[in-house]
């Protein structure tokens, strides 16, 4: 009786095999696509590479508390902290993260480090393109991870100008 169940299993297996190779083949138009993703379609929780805020004024969210780096379980985090001054003011609070390196080789994008960020400063972006075959590149510094405009102007401005654009219905 355990041989015939065991080929009734079979069968039925292959009979999903052989029916799915005759279906066209679904893909994405990606790299080809428009738009900044160029097809690529996210889902609303995607965990891209990570983005350093800025407040409302233009200064860094982040002030050098060590919350992210401690809740990383991959250890992939390193921060050194700075002083803000009255000449040099970079951040809101009296602190500010001179250096800020996440190792990309470690990260497993768990997002531990947005959830304990209290100010947050450290945010997943849509950044999706990480592949290299230099392990050293994999290391993105302050400068690369800073988003470029404020949080309430949106750190993926070109995200989502193209998503807007791409949910208004064509007249």
């Amino acid at each position: 009786m355990g041989i015939v169940r065991n080929i009734a299993a079979i069968a039925k297996g292959m009979s999903v095999t052989f029916r799915e190779m005759f279906n066209p083949t679904i893909v994405e138009n990606y790299p080809d696509g428009p738009g900044p993703t160029r097809g690529a379609m996210f889902q609303e929780r995607f965990r891209g590479m990570h983005v350093l805020q800025r407040d409302e004024s233009g200064l860094e969210k982040c002030v050098a508390c060590f919350l992210c780096a401690a809740a990383c379980p991959s250890n992939c985090i390193y921060i050194e902290a700075a002083e803000n001054t009255a000449e040099k003011r970079v951040s809101g609070a009296e602190r500010y993260a001179k250096v800020y390196n996440i190792d990309y080789n470690r990260c497993i994008f768990c997002g531990y480090c947005v959830e304990a960020c209290p100010t947050d400063a450290i945010t997943h972006g849509h950044g999706f393109e990480l592949a290299t075959y230099n392990a050293s590149s994999l290391i993105y510094r302050k400068e690369q991870l800073l988003a470029g405009t404020p949080a309430h102007e949106g750190a993926n401005a070109i995200f989502s100008q193209y998503e807007n654009a791409r949910l208004v219905p064509n007249k």
